[in-house]
């Protein structure tokens, strides 16, 4: 079970995030854009600037949350996660035979490495990231829509892979996206997210046949295909 206790993310003036969420494997934060989900990620990870005010806790996971050791991304835009002009290998911080067992793992040949990024598609890419984000042995993965940039038949094998990856190692995962499809196929529980509170959570099956908040009801009946979606 992972347990957010406290998240709490302020100004000087504003109370930015204050939520506080609970779920077993698997977990969905939806909301409209600005509703608070990249900051609650950023505050997970610890990257938000020191002009910001965060109070968190997470004193029931049994381990600290410690961003490259135990918590992973896997970021939006895999074009833009990793540098152009260095070769993939070199980016890759481990040694080659244990870049190579990543790699397996991803279903990606271990030639892969010897390529630069502009070299691979998006879903090869990805699939790259997905190792770089694997190798700490996460206990937590963050995914901020993690298909968004990808055309439909790369969205599906990365959809696959993450469940499978999911199922075999057990890694806790949060999933932001405004895609309904990919949050049916990866999360058992799910969250509503509006100006910085959860307004609507529990089982996503349950809150997606049986809204309770009109807000919910909206967003659903939005598709998520507009990814500005506003009330």
């Amino acid at each position: 079970m992972f347990t957010c206790k406290q998240l709490h993310v302020s100004t000087d003036k504003k109370t930015l995030v204050d939520i506080s969420f609970s779920f077993k494997n698997s977990f969905a934060l939806v909301g409209e854009s600005g509703s608070g989900k990249s900051l609650t990620l950023k505050a997970i990870l610890g990257m938000l600037p020191k002009s910001l005010h965060v109070k968190s806790n997470f004193s029931e996971l049994g381990f600290e949350l410690e961003r490259g050791k135990n918590v992973s991304l896997i970021p939006q835009n895999p074009f833009t996660a990793l540098s152009p002009l260095t070769k993939i290998k070199n980016q890759f911080l481990i040694k080659r035979s244990e870049a190579k067992k990543y790699f397996e793992m991803v279903e990606l040949q271990e030639s892969f490495l010897d390529r630069f990024p502009s070299q691979l598609s998006g879903g090869q890419l990805q699939r790259a990231i997905i190792a770089f984000a694997l190798h700490i042995k996460p206990k937590l993965l963050l995914l901020d829509e993690p298909t968004t940039a990808l055309d439909i038949k790369s969205k599906t094998t990365i959809l696959k892979l993450l469940k499978m990856l999911h199922v075999k190692y057990g890694f806790n995962m949060i999933f932001v996206t405004h895609d309904i499809d990919a949050v049916k196929e990866l999360c058992e529980d799910m969250a509503i997210i509006k100006d910085g509170r959860i307004i609507e959570s529990g089982n996503l099956k349950e809150v997606i046949s049986l809204p309770k908040i009109e807000y919910t009801k909206r967003l659903l009946e939005s598709g998520f295909k507009n990814r500005e979606f506003r009330i």
